[in-house]
This record gives structure tokens, sequence and C-alpha cells, in this order.
């Protein structure tokens, strides 16, 4: 019996990538149509170039082109949400559209597959000469925090390429939690998971939509959305900084004795350094918390479909 793929694109400006993308996706599957049939749902993030025009030029001629276009861009997890809610084939694969994602690698997580996992995720291995230190310091950072702080296991270099069982793809549709994190979610649902190591293709054109300021959120949204534990450090940042003032207090207390001090100098200080040190540090992020639980509790839709040939 043949088997239905659908594999989910999310594109954010890549209209010089789409067509080569789409391209690459029918040489590596066509060979495997005595086994497998597949569709291409290509979700257009609210691009501001001409991505739109050439996806629709694309879905024009050729029947297993679909798309999804929202009406504003509402970010990369997002629009993998859409298509894994539109999504009712018997496996899933997402990737990028910018090329860095190997198609090639696509028959090998079928094969994972047919052995009977439900998820197969890949490892991006980067060489690290080809990073600069503070981009290769901070990623490598941002899963040892992670999995220090939320209880998950996530390896270094996980990516949104992955293969998605149809009853995983399910559970998936039923989540409408604010800010999503696959990454995390995937991990956190457990099911049999099998994980790839893959070099990442040279972007052929345009340039990365990840800033560090993109990426700073997205570690910070990943690590808020799994663990409360940042509240936990919060409450233990303002007791240490509590015991640092403690200990300013002598030297303050000597000042004043030894008439070195202005009148009112001493109170004022401690109590800043005491009070300061302990409220803005759990403040913070006592409002990250607060502010997801309102932004949850609005129960706005996680995007908006302007058009789609679905």
């Amino acid at each position: 019996m043949v088997k239905h793929i659908h594999i989910i694109v999310p594109v954010y400006n890549e209209e010089e990538n789409i067509g080569l993308l789409v391209h690459a996706l029918h040489e590596v599957l066509q060979p495997l149509s005595g086994k497998y049939s597949y569709e291409v749902i290509v979700v257009n993030d609210g691009s501001s170039d001409r991505t739109l025009e050439v996806i629709k030029a694309l879905a024009k001629n050729d029947a297993r082109v679909k798309f999804i276009s929202f009406s504003r861009n509402f970010g990369h997890q997002n629009a993998l949400k859409a298509g894994i809610d539109r999504a009712h084939a018997d496996c899933v694969i997402s990737l990028d559209g910018d090329m860095q994602h190997p198609p090639e690698l696509i028959p090998v997580m079928l094969e994972k597959w047919e052995e009977g996992y439900d998820v197969v995720y890949t490892l991006r291995e980067e060489d690290d000469s080809s990073l600069d230190f503070v981009k290769r310091q901070t990623s490598n950072g941002f899963y040892r925090v992670m999995n220090r702080l939320a209880d998950l296991e996530m390896e270094k270099g996980t990516a949104d390429f992955r293969l998605l069982d149809r009853k995983v793809a399910d559970v998936l549709k039923d989540l409408t939690e604010y800010e999503l994190f696959f990454r995390g979610l995937v991990k956190w649902m457990g099911f049999k998971q099998y994980g790839i190591h893959y070099k990442p293709n040279e972007r052929r054109a345009g340039r990365s939509k990840y800033t560090f300021k993109k990426m700073l959120r997205f570690a910070v949204q990943g690590i808020t959305s799994f663990s409360i534990k940042p509240l936990y450090i919060a409450a233990y940042l303002g007791f240490a900084f509590s015991l640092v003032s403690l200990m300013y207090i002598p030297y303050a207390l000597v000042s004043y004795w030894m008439g070195q001090a202005i009148s009112g100098w001493t109170s004022m200080i401690v109590t800043i350094a005491f009070f300061g040190g302990l409220q803005l540090c759990i403040l913070g992020i006592i409002g990250l918390y607060i502010g997801k639980i309102f932004m949850q509790g609005k129960h706005r839709p996680l995007y908006i479909v302007q058009e789609t040939n679905l």
C-alpha cells in the first residue's frame, strides 16, 4: 500500500530558495513513488518579497505543491503549527526553506520511520572553525541551560528538520499554548524517537532571519515554556543579594561613626542595596511568566490564514 507524506516548509522572504527546494524535494522523492505519494505544503509567514507569487506559480503548475499564506508574520513556530494542523498524511516531515536542511536525508528518515520510530529528528553538526566564538558559546550554553532548567534531554544541535508519525502530529494539533517551542514539545511528548546527525548545506540565497535578538528571545521562550525553575532561581538570587547587602552594613556604619558619611547616606545606601537587589532580580522573571499567562488567557489564534489552496 502506498503511504502518503506531507512535507511542511515554513518560509519568510525566501523567493530565491523556494523553487530550488521544491525541485530538490521532487528529485529525492520521485524515485520512491512506488512506496510513497507526497505533497509539499509551503507556509508563507507574511513574506514582504515575492515569495507568495513564486509559491502560487509553483502550485499552478504542480498539483503536489500546496500553500498556506498568513495575513502577517506570525513566526516560524506558528508557521510549523499551521502546516501540522492541515496535515492528514501517514507522516509529516518539516524542514526550513533556506536549503540548509538537506532533502537527501529524507529517505533515511523514512527508513527509520518504517522500522517503527514515531519521531525521527535531526541533529545539526557545525564546523566549529566556521562559527564565531560568541555564536558557538551561546549555542552551547543554550542547550546546557535548557537541559538543566527544563527537565528535558535536548541534544546539542536539535533542529526543526524532523519526521512525525501521524499519531504524533495529531497530538500536536490539539496543542494551543502560546509561544510554541517544537524542539522542546517533541521531546516532552515522548514516543519512540531516533536522532540523525547531518551537516547543513550552505544557504543558496538571501540571509538568515535569526538575528542575535531573535535567538535570545527564542531561548528565553523555550526555557520559560517548560520550567518554573527560573522562579526559584529568582528567589535564590534575591536572597543572595540580601546577604551581600548585609555584609555592606558594617562598612556603612564604620563610615558613619568616623564622620565620613553624609547624614542619611548610610540608611539610604543600605535600603537601596537590600531592596533593589531583591526586587529587580525577581520581578523581571515573574513578569515573564505573568506575561505568558496574560497572552494565553486572551485565547487569540496562533495565526491567521489569508489564503490557501488546501
